[in-house]
């Protein structure tokens, strides 16, 4: 099972800047969807906004802890606080 603020933080530490939301989709912690609003995602592709967050987290999905991860990017920056 996925520690949901762990993936949110690895998120965040590829992505400096970025605004991240992780949910899990079926309470079983392993199919989770990741809200992912990012700077650095300004002239990608979705595919390559979808594989650099999938790369954020592919620990996770190497020690089995994320079966399936569904992702929505769009391109912003977080501002203020949570």
């Amino acid at each position: 099972m996925a520690d949901l603020a762990e993936i949110e933080a690895m998120i965040e530490a590829a992505l400096p800047g970025a605004a991240v939301e992780v949910v899990d989709e079926t309470g079983a912690g392993d199919h989770l969807r990741a809200t992912v609003a990012a700077p650095q995602f300004a002239g990608l592709s979705r595919i390559d906004q979808h594989r650099l967050v999938k790369a954020a987290v592919k620990e996770r999905f190497d020690d089995g802890q994320i079966h399936a991860l569904s992702i929505r990017t769009s391109v912003g920056q977080r501002g203020g606080s949570r």
